[in-house]
């Protein structure tokens, strides 16, 4: 999975479409049983974190960068 373009959590209705997905999941979480293991707890709430900034932020795309050495330094 790549870089999350958290540059957008500058613009205010990107920040707020964010919180809203974080919100919404982490309601989903409150239904878990008490019994359930705390590692897959968290792992559950590593899991929506990773998904809702996938969903509304998106991923940064990474610039291409022109090769350093071509033929003519040879």
């Amino acid at each position: 999975m790549g870089r999350f373009n958290l540059r957008k959590l500058s613009e205010l209705e990107a920040s707020r479409y964010y919180q809203i997905k974080i919100s919404n999941r982490c309601t989903a979480l409150e239904n878990l049983n008490d019994s359930e293991d705390i590692k897959r707890a968290c792992e559950h709430i590593k899991q929506n974190i990773k998904t809702s900034a996938k969903d509304s932020l998106g991923l940064y795309e990474m610039k291409q960068h022109k090769p350093w050495l071509n033929a003519e330094c040879v």
